[in-house]
């Protein structure tokens, strides 16, 4: 117990309220906006034919950026009582009492917000998708109390990018976009059963459902499948484009990834585990570099 006493709370009261929101929205750790926004930005490169002009680029990565900063915010306040007992959660602004509840939750309206005003400068469309993407982002959290698989709800919320992608650059929704959208489902369940396999052991003691507790020993098994089939899908809606060797050579890379992930989360290490969701994003980037660079020398 005399361990702790001297991390606690002393120094942490001396800390700017800057400091403090930028820790609540993970600003220090990019890996959580890096894994949305490369499957948005593939998306968007795939709807447009090849670069999608400024405008819609920079409103898509800074939404991308504020909305997983909102969503960190409403993460937290839901999990406050949790994170608490979990090793990697304790000292988080709302869980430590730094940050208040209530100026947590004006931090994540006003990204919230500003993420909202960035869309209404584009087609009707995307604005209207824009919708039900904030609702999954509000509801995601709470379904870690109910639902064995609350990383597939995640996947929802985290692939309206690519959905409001393609309504933004043309107006609809079509086959590939739904495609491109199952894929980083897999995606999503994947990585973010790694990094819910670094907190199963805490997740199990206070009731906490996610995938890596209901796979249970298939764990493993099933986050390679899910890698294979977000890169298979991959692979089948983008041939037709004809992107050339840029493109399978990101593929080639992002293939090679997946097999380095199988290295580090087969001894199901805490350690492992965290370094694989943590260089997860590698992936989307690499995937991303074929994309773009195949459409630019089309």
């Amino acid at each position: 117990m005399t361990a702790s006493t001297p991390t606690s709370p002393a120094p942490q009261a001396q800390r700017s309220r800057l400091s403090l929101y930028l820790d609540l929205i993970r600003f220090n750790r990019p890996a959580g906006w890096l894994v949305l926004v490369w499957p948005t930005l593939v998306a968007l490169w795939v709807a447009s034919n090849g670069f999608p002009g400024w405008h819609l680029l920079i409103v898509f990565v800074l939404g991308t950026v504020l909305m997983r900063s909102a969503g960190c915010t409403i993460n937290d306040i839901a999990d406050r009582d949790f994170d608490r007992h979990v090793k990697r959660t304790t000292q988080r602004p709302i869980t430590s009492g730094q940050i208040s509840v209530k100026e947590a939750a004006m931090v994540g309206l006003v990204l919230t917000l500003v993420a909202f005003g960035l869309v209404l400068s584009t087609r009707w469309e995307a604005v209207a998708w824009s919708v039900p993407a904030v609702l999954f982002t509000i509801l995601y959290p709470f379904t870690k109390r109910f639902f064995a698989m609350p990383q597939a709800f995640l996947g929802i919320a985290f692939n309206f990018g690519i959905v409001i992608a393609f309504a933004a650059v043309t107006g609809e929704v079509n086959a590939t976009a739904w495609v491109l959208w199952l894929a980083n489902m897999f995606l999503v369940l994947a990585y973010d059963t790694e990094y819910a396999m670094v907190d199963r052991d805490d997740d199990l003691k206070i009731g906490m459902k996610t995938s890596a507790i209901t796979l249970g020993r298939f764990d493993v098994l099933a986050i390679m499948s899910f890698f294979a089939l977000c890169w298979g899908l991959i692979a089948w809606v983008l041939a037709p484009y004809q992107l050339g060797w840029p493109f399978w050579l990101g593929m080639g890379v992002a293939a090679a990834q997946i097999v380095w992930h199988y290295t580090l989360i087969k001894d199901r290490t805490r350690e492992g585990c965290f370094v694989a969701f943590s260089k997860s994003h590698w992936i989307g980037a690499s995937i991303f570099a074929g994309v773009a660079l195949g459409f630019a020398l089309k």
